[in-house]
């Protein structure tokens, strides 16, 4: 099971952190994945960190303003987000692809 939170509505240039907390596998042996769907769009893959936390990727989009990282202690990945624009807004959700596995998402809305 992943179980995202942090979700919220922030101005323009504000910061969220989205938390996503797994349990039921073998956490630490595996990559996880940030995506988003915004309104009208397909969902679109955001971020990805390898399972020691050693490497990640994030698209293009958001590098330079978002951070992913992991605590395979606590189970749980995080999207640090910042300098927020209206175009991050969206439903986040964590997965693991090797799994099929998704969250059910949280909302992240940007409006001035």
């Amino acid at each position: 099971q992943l179980v995202e939170s942090g979700g919220g509505t922030v101005h323009p240039g504000g910061s969220l952190k989205l938390s996503c907390v797994a349990s039921g596998f073998n956490f630490g042996a595996v990559h996880m994945r940030w995506y988003r769907q915004s309104p009208g769009k397909a969902r679109e893959l955001v971020a990805m960190i390898v399972y020691d936390g050693t490497q990640w990727t994030l698209s293009d989009s958001v590098r330079g303003r978002f951070t992913i990282s992991r605590d395979n202690a606590k189970m749980s990945v995080y999207l640090q987000m910042d300098n927020l624009t209206e175009e991050d807004t969206g439903v986040y959700y964590c997965n693991v692809q090797t799994l099929n596995l998704w969250g059910r998402g949280t909302q992240v809305t940007v409006t001035t």
